[in-house]
Order: C-alpha cells, then sequence, then structure tokens
C-alpha cells in the first residue's frame, strides 16, 4: 500500500509539473468598468464561445463538507485528480465546487494556494469549475478542524453552511465578508481555468434537514436580501472576465412579469448569466427553461437529478443538450456526503437496505458508473456536437 500510494504521489507530481493542454477554444473575456452587469449581448457572446457544459456538483468521495475538501489537514489532491480522470470519460467540461469563507479565514493565502493548486488538476482533465461562494443548506454552525463523520443512512448529514448563522445575523462580520469575496474573485479574476461564479447558493433556503428555525429565519432573510446585492458590487469591484451568478430554486414563476421577492429578484437581475435549479420531471423543466427565456440571458441548470423525484439522465439531459441549457446535476461520486439517499432518510434514515434507486450521484467509489448507460449518454450527446 505505502508503494502505490508513492507512486499515486509521483504521477500527481508529475502532472503537476507538466504544461497546461490548451483548451479546444479560448474564452472570450467580458472586462466590465466596475461594478456594471454584463449585457445580455455581452453574455450571450460569451455564452456562443463555450462547448455545451456538462458537470456535476463535485466534492470528493473522501470529504464529508467544504470545510474537510479545502482545510490544509485534509485537502486531498490525489483523490481529486483520481476522480477527475473518472469525470474525463462522461465528457464533462465544468464543475461546481463550494468554496467556504471559514477555510479562508482560517488561512487566506494557503486557501488560495490551494485552489490554484485544485484549477491545475482540474484543467489537466479538461473541466473549468464554478465556485460557489456562500451557501444556506444545511448545518447552519460550521466548525474548523475535524468534521464529524457521516450520520449513517442519511442524506448529506454534514454539510455546512457558509457563512454561519451567527456569523450571518452579526452585521459586524461584513467587512470580512467582503475581504474573502474580493479577495478570492480578485486573485482568479482573470483566470482562464475558471467558468464562472456562483454566489450563494440558495440564499433563500431554510437549511433542510432538522436545521430549519423559524424563529430566527426572517432575520436571516433580511440579512440576506441586503447583502446580496452587495456581494455582486464587491465581487464585480474585482473586474472578473468571469460571469457571475446566483440561482434561483424556489416558487412557481420565473418570468420577467413575476411577483419576485426581493432576494429572487436581486438573482435574476444581477446575474450575468441565468443559473436554476430543478429537480421535477421532465414536463417541469421544460417549464422552467421557457419561464426564463424571457430573461434573453444564457441558461444554466446548476443542480438537477433527482432519480426518484423523476429527474433522471436519460429524461432531462437530452432536453438540456436540445435546448442549449448547461447542465451541472448533483453530484458525482458516491462518497461521505451520501447523496445517493433520498431527502426523505432525514426521516427514516436508510440503515437496513440501501434505498432502490441512487437518488444522486453518477460514480460508485472505484470508478464504475452506477448506470453503464447514463455515461453513454453524456458521452453521445456531446460527440453529437459539432467541431469548432
Amino acid at each position: 500500500m505505502k508503494l502505490l500510494r508513492l507512486a499515486a504521489l509521483a504521477a500527481l507530481a508529475a502532472a503537476l509539473s507538466a504544461p497546461l493542454p490548451a483548451y479546444a477554444f479560448a474564452p472570450t473575456e467580458v472586462a466590465q468598468p466596475s461594478g456594471e452587469r454584463w449585457s445580455a449581448a455581452q453574455a450571450n457572446d460569451w455564452y456562443a464561445h463555450q462547448r455545451w457544459l456538462t458537470g456535476a456538483n463535485y466534492i470528493p468521495a473522501d470529504a464529508i463538507n467544504q470545510l474537510e475538501m479545502w482545510q490544509a489537514d485534509s485537502f486531498d489532491l490525489a483523490q481529486i485528480d483520481k476522480e477527475f480522470a473518472w469525470a474525463e470519460k462522461f465528457r464533462m467540461n465544468t464543475m461546481r465546487v463550494f468554496l467556504h469563507d471559514l477555510a479562508w479565514k482560517q488561512d487566506p493565502a494557503g486557501f488560495k494556494q490551494r485552489i490554484d493548486r485544485f484549477l491545475t488538476i482540474a484543467a489537466r482533465h479538461g473541466i473549468r469549475p464554478v465556485f460557489v461562494l456562500f451557501d444556506s443548506c444545511w448545518d447552519p454552525d460550521p466548525k474548523l478542524g475535524p468534521q464529524h463523520p457521516p450520520i449513517p443512512g442519511v442524506h448529506n448529514s454534514g454539510w455546512v453552511q457558509s457563512p454561519g448563522r451567527a456569523d450571518l445575523l452579526d452585521t459586524s462580520n461584513d467587512a470580512r465578508f467582503r475581504a474573502y469575496v474580493e479577495d478570492v474573485v480578485g486573485s482568479f479574476a482573470r483566470d482562464p481555468r475558471v467558468l464562472a461564479w456562483d454566489l450563494w447558493n440558495e440564499p433563500d433556503n431554510p437549511g433542510g434537514g432538522s436545521y430549519e428555525e423559524p424563529s430566527v429565519q426572517k432575520r436571516e432573510l433580511n440579512r440576506i436580501e441586503h447583502l446580496l446585492p452587495e456581494i455582486f458590487a464587491w465581487a464585480r469591484s474585482r473586474r472578473p472576465v468571469q460571469p457571475l451568478t446566483s440561482g434561483i430554486w424556489s416558487g412557481s414563476d420565473w418570468t420577467p412579469t413575476a411577483k419576485l421577492s426581493p432576494i429572487q429578484r436581486t438573482q435574476l437581475t444581477q446575474s450575468d448569466i441565468i443559473s436554476f435549479h430543478d429537480y421535477g420531471w421532465p414536463e417541469e423543466f421544460e417549464g422552467r427553461v421557457a419561464q426564463l427565456r424571457g430573461w434573453g440571458r444564457p441558461l444554466l441548470c446548476t443542480e438537477w437529478m433527482a432519480r426518484g423525484a423523476g429527474s433522471t439522465v436519460d429524461t432531462i439531459l437530452p432536453i438540456g443538450r436540445r435546448e442549449g441549457v448547461g447542465m451541472i446535476n448533483w453530484g458525482f461520486v458516491q462518497g461521505k456526503i451520501q447523496t445517493n439517499l433520498p431527502w426523505d432518510s432525514w426521516d427514516r434514515p436508510y440503515t437496513q437496505k440501501p434505498p432502490t434507486i441512487w437518488f444522486h450521484d453518477l460514480v460508485k467509489p472505484d470508478g464504475t458508473p452506477y448506470r453503464a448507460r447514463e455515461m453513454e449518454l453524456f458521452r453521445s450527446l456531446r460527440d453529437k456536437l459539432p467541431p469548432r
């Protein structure tokens, strides 16, 4: 085992030192004057220069959450390199990857160095990630250091919010949030290895699982209503050449004439490209796409695929290809986050037997596809694209 580990490390070192391959085509740069949203024409021109985007929400199998992925003691580049080689077999060209403000607070320079090393490995596998800066889902009390093991039989039992609830409600942290956004976005603002910035994942999500606290939810929403426009402005002040977005996920009507919440309105009027989440049946997905067409901007579905809820590779991915929608499913490798288990595992954990079908995820821990047919679809839909 020690010899195998040494061989893997040697191969990884060689990969890190090798020259970067040329991209299939260079991404266009759309550096705006500070503080200005891209025009629809600029956003559509940027999107026209991208190959059809497919990928997954990514965390390595050996990490239970964002902190375990990014802290120095548990950052595992060899595991990431191995799993991105599997992603190449699916012809994936992007991944949506969650960062965490506490990992930056703990060690800003080291955190950015790890991002840079991650980007080097991703580029060698033809992957340009979408980085997520903040997240309102699951555990509202993140802590640095070793993370707890998975709760047996429970979906995503260790994922943590960023910022944590206490930090979010304390307005004295705004200066730190600003420094985090400006430092991370600014450090990679002109880096062609980065595809886009997803500034806040589901900002109006009450938490999920057993973490919802109605007594503080209104205060949280009020804070995010104020913060989200500021975060867009802070990110734009760094003049990134990559688009900014925050994905809409709740509500029945996303058309430009809909009655939107303040958070939804910010998401749809400040995003350079429109991103959204949909885990429903094919007709629901088609309806969402139709609603969002009215905004006149490129569409990127940054969360989909919940097999037991009707969102499958067989039915949804071909629609995304037909409609020219970028497609990033949840998730990639079955691992410590256990998102192959359904959402209802929070109410009845799958400890006696596994679910009939996997809920999320595409690949088993040994690299074998959950269903070979799913990998074939990812490959065939991309292989049918005309050459560029």
